[in-house]
């Protein structure tokens, strides 16, 4: 429906061929199973992630030739700001893109756009939306020219063939595969971990047994007279009552019958298997038991952050910059960034206190300050500046002081 409206750019599929790689192999790819994704440990980790990188602001950045960054006036950043397409804010759609990633080892981003002239008959492009899409199977495909085209397969049965270099792509594990993430098929490689959720999905059911037979089991009642069945029962359910109205813990019995008691001691996993078995998909994910708990301190959440989300930082703003801008417009200083101003690593007294120290002596510009909290740089341009605190003297000037110190106190006698 929304789709089919998007995809103007749709190139029919005559004089175009599977783009053969160097294997030998055709890239023609099919989305993932989704085995893994039914763990509960599995989604909170993926979950943990998206939602640490939907704090990020993506900027459209213009470094000029004086090495001052600007935020101009763009279709990007307006975009960026609030919602890039009229379905999603920039937290959700920064949300699903990572979803999408994490599951998938893959993820396609389709920017739309117009195209005009401006003033001095060069061609400009405005961005109107960025789609995050989730396609069944894709195809790699070429034409009689070399250019690579990716035909999207959807599970409603339409199919949509785009330019590849007009198709945002992030890989994530891109490894044996020629253009996808994943394993030598273009999917998530999860065999191994799947291994161990298996088997953590027997214990679970394990203990889970094991606490319902200590609820059901408690005894055995011995009947001592030959009875029918009519009063078997009637004996049970003259126990059972007795058990329910007892208040100081003593069944009552006459002669008849004798109750005796089953110690029920269910052997349970120990505790360091347990741990073993829950820290192998956090660890997969680079996700510490601090981080899952949400009580972490300044280096742990440093290890979390290079080891998982910086990554993503890196390939989200490439992947954008690579597919957005002609080479020329990169050439000249134009990117986009993924500022993460609420998920730094120090705490705001840890920055501070770098900033007090760093930035008194006058070693980083307003820009750089506002880096180490995560801001983008300064919209005017001024963010080139550096300021010192009067405190500090240059080093030379302080000999100096001193020297001429030193003279005045012998000249005086001192």
């Amino acid at each position: 429906m929304l789709l089919q409206s998007l995809f103007k750019n749709n190139k029919s599929n005559m004089d175009l061929q599977h783009a053969k790689m160097l294997d030998g192999s055709y890239p023609a790819f099919s989305q993932f199973g989704s085995d893994i994704y039914v763990s509960d440990i599995v989604q909170t980790c993926i979950d943990i992630i998206a939602t640490e990188c939907s704090k990020l602001q993506p900027k459209h950045i213009f470094t000029n030739s004086q090495n001052i960054q600007q935020i101009p006036k763009s279709s990007l950043n307006r975009l960026f700001k609030f919602a890039p397409n009229e379905l999603m804010t920039t937290s959700e759609f920064i949300e699903k893109i990572i979803w999408l990633l994490l599951m998938n080892e893959n993820v396609f981003i389709y920017p739309t756009y117009d195209t005009y002239m401006d003033t001095m008959g060069n061609k400009q492009t405005y961005y109107t939306g960025f789609y995050p899409l989730n396609p069944s199977s894709v195809d790699f495909l070429q034409d009689p020219s070399g250019a690579m085209f990716v035909k999207f397969y959807f599970r409603g049965g339409d199919s949509y063939t785009l330019s590849y270099s007009e198709v945002i792509h992030i890989r994530k594990k891109f490894s044996v595969n020629d253009v996808m993430g994943g394993g030598f098929n273009g999917q998530p490689d999860n065999s191994a971990l799947l291994k161990v959720l298996q088997i953590n999905d027997t214990v679970l059911q394990g203990i889970g047994k094991a606490v319902k037979s200590t609820l059901t089991m408690r005894g055995i009642l011995k009947i001592n007279t030959m009875m029918d069945n009519p009063g078997q029962v009637a004996e049970r359910k003259k126990l059972e009552d007795a058990i329910e109205s007892g208040t100081n813990g003593i069944v009552p019995l006459d002669l008849k019958g004798d109750y005796i008691p089953l110690t029920v001691d269910p052997k349970l996993i120990d505790k360091d298997t347990m741990q073993f078995l829950q820290n192998k998909p956090l660890n997969w994910y680079h996700i510490s038991m601090a981080i899952l708990s949400g009580d972490y301190t300044d280096e742990q959440y440093q290890a979390f952050y290079e080891q998982a989300l910086e990554p993503i930082l890196i390939r989200l703003g490439q992947a954008f910059s690579k597919c957005l801008f002609s080479q020329r417009e990169l050439d000249v200083g134009n990117e986009i960034i993924f500022y993460q101003k609420d998920m730094m690593y120090l705490s705001t007294k840890s920055k501070l206190d770098l900033l007090n120290i760093t930035g008194a002596q006058g070693l980083l510009t307003d820009d750089q300050k506002l880096a180490v909290l995560g801001y983008p740089p300064l919209m005017d341009g001024s963010g080139g500046r550096r300021t010192i605190s009067l405190n500090y003297v240059d080093t030379n000037i302080a000999t100096q002081y001193q020297l001429k110190a030193s003279e005045k106190n012998i000249q005086n006698g001192g």
